[in-house]
């Protein structure tokens, strides 16, 4: 199975999203998946874009698993190429890799932004998601 994973934040930190597009061996869809993390920051959406391809993987007894991300430091953070510097990311890194514990094999590898266009259209309706959910808290504020 094959996943192409991208976050990103608007504002960096702002309203951000992760998307994550799950193909088989032939380059079909089976699933894709998004999620609205509220205010988080670029870095911070690509790695919980992991945990969820991880975790569906996971969850769906699937055991050879290629990641494909357009993020070098997330790639190379888990690959152990780069130091995780930034305290925030740690114990999603760490999440990510016990996830990993429990497949067979997992290839991690950077592509270009071109090569992940399907995982950024899903990020961007989370983004979107995110930041409606920050204006209506905004309005709802406003109004009290």
């Amino acid at each position: 199975m094959r996943a192409f994973i991208d976050g990103g934040a608007r504002g960096n930190p702002g309203p951000a999203g992760y998307g994550v597009r799950i193909e088989n061996e032939d380059g079909e869809l089976v699933a894709e998946l998004r999620g609205a993390l509220g205010t988080a920051t670029n870095n911070v959406a690509e790695y919980h874009g992991l945990i969820a391809a991880l975790s569906w993987m996971v969850e769906h007894g699937h055991r050879d698993v290629d990641i494909r991300s357009d993020s070098e430091l997330l790639i190379k953070q888990m690959r152990g190429e780069y130091k995780i510097k930034n305290e925030g990311l740690k114990p999603l890194a760490a999440r990510a890799r016990l996830l990993m514990m429990e497949l067979d094999h997992v290839d991690l590898q950077h592509v270009r932004r071109e090569a992940n266009q399907e995982a950024d259209r899903l990020a961007n309706l989370a983004m979107d998601e995110a930041e409606e959910r920050a204006n209506c808290e905004l309005r709802i504020e406003n109004s009290e």
